[in-house]
């Protein structure tokens, strides 16, 4: 089977830093296939509104549609991205982010298949009346991640994951609640696992606040595990379940470590870190809803960690990610809108 991915992120400097880009790269190896970026403006002289994504390409896509047995699109949101209207291959939709708001139910019933990653997800959409929708499961390698305790003593060290894409992200993803936060605990210690992004406006943040003492940023590939030993959690905060992963790879290496995490009340992993006891919910993106999620698991710090050993490394395997998009692209490739193209057909 050949798929032909297409992700509407700008290429990342660095893909084996980016979570989204390793989940691609695991499927290339299984399934075969390649990758298109669908966003324009690396390159673009003026801004492009993602309404055009991908349309520039549209006709090499076509072309190119007899080497590939369907399409696969990555995007938080469920955007009706025209271009992949005009496609001839049947089209898998992977929402990357949960849903919280209505979608267009229209477009994405004649997408041949949607995938999300939570129940909560998969329910309001059904219950909106889509039909082609699947629940996949988040996996990573957890091999690659071994528990290396951290003593409490005094301090407290994080690791803080899925860095801003954007100006607005400083405030929309924690950053700034949790410099303002470190400022006003000095036991706090930040571990920021950056993306070649915004680095000289974080860089500069992070003098202003007097803290380069007490906050480190990774901008370049690094060994997550060797940086989980060396805190006592992690921690992924988010105004809005889609401008992070449903599941982010951050939070799934922590727990895989053994490491509990501190986690956003609208990512929707957070319904599954309350409910196993392995990490604090956060329920407002502030600096007093990160001091109290910190208090929380100082209180209460053994049980959390016993709780991530428990559950990291079963909950999140890459092959049950892996079996779970077999699933899908089997039902795609065996309905009635699968139909193989005949040797050089356009």
């Amino acid at each position: 089977m050949a798929i032909l991915y297409h992700l509407t992120m700008l290429p990342p400097d660095n893909p084996d830093c980016e979570a989204l880009s390793q989940e691609v790269s695991v499927l290339r190896e299984r399934f075969g296939g390649e990758v298109v970026y669908l966003n324009p403006n690396r390159s673009a002289p003026i801004y492009i509104p993602r309404l055009f994504f991908g349309l520039h390409l549209l006709r090499t896509l076509r072309q190119s549609e007899g080497r590939f047995h369907l399409h696969h699109a990555y995007n938080p949101d469920p955007f009706p991205f025209p271009v992949l209207r005009a496609l001839r291959r049947p089209v898998v939709y992977s929402l990357t982010g949960g849903v919280a708001r209505r979608p267009p139910i229209s477009f994405l019933s004649r997408i041949a298949a949607v995938t999300v990653m939570d129940t909560k997800s998969l329910a309001r959409l059904r219950a909106w009346g889509l039909e082609n929708v699947f629940r996949v499961s988040p996996g990573i390698d957890t091999t690659r991640f071994t528990y290396t305790p951290r003593p409490w003593e005094r301090d407290i060290w994080l690791m803080a994951g899925s860095a801003p894409w954007t100006k607005e992200q400083f405030h929309t993803k924690g950053v700034t609640a949790l410099l303002e936060a470190a400022q006003q605990e000095p036991r706090l210690h930040l571990v920021f696992l950056w993306r070649g992004v915004l680095t000289k406006r974080m860089m500069e943040q992070v003098a202003a606040a007097g803290l380069e003492e007490r906050v480190t940023v990774l901008d370049r590939q690094v060994n997550v595990n060797r940086v989980l030993a060396g805190v006592h959690a992690s921690v992924v905060l988010a105004s809005t379940p889609t401008i992070v992963k449903a599941y982010p790879h951050s939070l799934m290496e922590s727990l895989a470590s053994g490491k509990p995490v501190l986690i956003s009340r609208a990512i929707p992993m957070a319904e599954d870190v309350a409910a196993m006891g392995c990490g604090v919910v956060v329920e407002e993106i502030s600096t007093t809803g990160v001091l109290d999620a910190l208090a929380s698991l100082e209180r209460d710090y053994e049980n959390y960690q016993q709780a991530a050993r428990a559950v990291g490394r079963e909950m999140f395997s890459l092959e049950g990610m892996v079996r779970s998009f077999r699933d899908v692209y089997r039902a795609v490739a065996g309905s009635a809108v699968y139909r193989p193209l005949a040797q050089g057909e356009p």
